[in-house]
């Protein structure tokens, strides 16, 4: 079954409702369903074949979903690149994934024709945006528009890969999460299951699509039961709440920090009443309730409700179930029309007891699982133990059945909602000839929840702060969220009885 197929049957149904709006643009289901076919026959004509990977490095925009819907009816598997890693690790997603062509943004083009430079996917770009002519990609979406509607849909399998989606284990080694068509389609149901979704319902998007909170949490359950999608192409506070009075959505998904850059720019200013949003999702890492008050009081949101969920997961695996809880305090229940769980002692691996309050790394399996990496054979070995997916999160079941975090088990810092490495950035600090030593941890931020922190050992006398933060600065990997936002100069680093770094034990010196 490929996933195409239900989206074309809803333009069926109602050819003529909105389905997508981007900026003063729209498209009807119609549209939409007419203009993917055209680039479904476009991928036909360049020769991208069923199983071909097509990667996507564009921020959202008004054809996102024509791309997507068009790869899928065109058998092949749909690559969205994060457009938020560094260099090397772009380099690697692309490499990895080996696309047939890449459709860039026109203001990209230059960048992904130097990054992938003797990759065979940069040779092969098709170019969108208003300059696209002048961006020197192989085609422009004026070729795509102009060519027939190509009405095959070929057909997929339930395990055959509908998307790769790129993320990062604790090494920061870019990993491609295999998603099939059954398991984006399980996630995707069940969502509509647990918040009730139709028609009705319209999403707005602020989140970008090469994420699953963006894509798999929002976007594709709201076209699926039939409502609309409004995009932002990137995040700004005052825009999103003009955007929400003006078209009035009934579901959002924000990460932390976007609810934090709402409740501040609302600060001090007349607070507004978004009453149509009845869900209002949060995800990525854990919003701390003073900035939820704030949020709350700003906007008049009162619905809104912690998620979870993993890449591995297809972007939900367990949700507050809306109105259940005063305040989001936990993560709520899992989905268990597509995922069974267990806590497991992650020393003994023994399965926590129920009831027991013991807390537990959770694992998972079931139809919206990942059924592995692409090409990772040694990832799978390491993250699936008898058929459950390990996902790294330390957790507890409260009294009440519903699931609490605790921790990770590695040291991940979640910025922003974005996943930082440690390690990545230790290694590029480490290239610097004013260190000798560097760990990384994440300490509390009033924004982004966590920030990277860098604590230093200099390699000579008179190295300061201001030496390391101008090396950051240059740094082609060392910008944007991966940048050290806090640099504390020390003389020795502690360590453990076997001489490893004690991280821990700077999390306590330094937060």
């Amino acid at each position: 079954m490929n996933l195409s197929n239900i989206l074309v049957r809803v333009a069926a149904r109602q050819p003529d409702a909105v389905a997508i709006r981007f900026g003063g643009d729209e498209l009807t289901f119609e549209q939409f369903v007419t203009i993917s076919r055209q680039f479904s026959a476009f991928l036909d004509s360049v020769g991208v074949a069923p199983g071909d990977r097509v990667g996507i490095y564009a921020s959202n925009r008004l054809e996102s979903f024509c791309f997507l819907l068009g790869i899928w009816m065109s058998g092949a598997i749909a690559v969205p690149y994060n457009l938020s890693v560094p260099r090397g690790p772009l380099r690697h997603a692309v490499e990895d994934s080996d696309p047939t062509l890449i459709v860039v943004a026109d203001s990209e083009v230059e960048l992904i024709q130097d990054v992938c430079d003797g990759l065979g996917g940069a040779e092969r770009i098709l170019a969108v945006g208003p300059n696209a002519a002048t961006a020197g990609a192989t085609w422009t979406w004026h070729d795509v528009t102009t060519l027939p509607e190509r009405e095959e849909i070929v057909p997929r399998l339930d395990g055959d890969e509908a998307l790769l989606m790129y993320t990062s284990g604790s090494t920061g080694t870019p990993k491609g999460v295999r998603q099939t068509h059954r398991t984006t389609g399980a996630a995707v149901d069940a969502t509509i299951d647990i918040f009730g979704l139709n028609a009705d319902d319209s999403a707005l998007v602020c989140t970008p699509l090469f994420h699953v909170g963006g894509l798999q949490l929002i976007s594709l359950p709201v076209l699926v039961a039939g409502g609309s999608v409004t995009l932002m192409s990137k995040w700004d506070p005052i825009g999103w709440v003009d955007l929400a009075r003006r078209w009035s959505p009934s579901y959002v998904a924000l990460v932390p920090t976007m609810a934090i850059d709402v409740a501040n720019r609302m600060s001090g200013a007349e607070p507004v009443q978004l009453r149509s949003v009845r869900i209002c999702a949060v995800g990525g890492s854990g919003l701390p309730e003073g900035p939820l008050r704030r949020f709350r009081d700003a906007t008049g949101i009162c619905s809104v409700i912690n998620i979870y969920g993993q890449t591995e997961q297809n972007g939900l695996a367990a949700s507050e179930r809306i109105g259940e809880n005063p305040l989001p305090v936990c993560l709520g229940r899992p989905l268990e029309q597509v995922v069974q769980w267990q806590l497991v002692d992650p020393t003994t691996q023994q399965r926590v007891a129920d009831g027991s309050g013991e807390i537990g790394e959770l694992q998972v399996r079931g139809d919206a699982v990942t059924p592995g990496y692409w090409k990772r054979p040694d990832a799978d070995a390491e993250r699936f133990v008898d058929g459950w997916f390990r996902t790294g999160d330390l957790m507890r079941v409260r009294p009440d059945g519903q699931l609490e975090y605790v921790e990770r088990i590695d040291d991940m810092i979640i910025s922003g909602g974005e996943n930082v490495y440690p390690q990545m950035v230790e290694n590029y600090l480490a290239s610097s000839p004013d260190v000798a030593e560097v760990a990384v941890i994440g300490t509390p931020h009033e924004r982004w929840v966590e920030q990277v922190t860098a604590i230093v050992v200099a390699s000579r006398s008179g190295v300061t702060v201001s030496d390391i933060a101008e090396f950051c600065q240059h740094h082609p990997d060392l910008r944007g969220l991966s940048r050290p936002r806090r640099i504390e100069m020390v003389s020795a680093l502690p360590r453990t009885g076997n001489n490893k770094i004690n991280k821990p034990e700077l999390k306590r010196m330094f937060r």
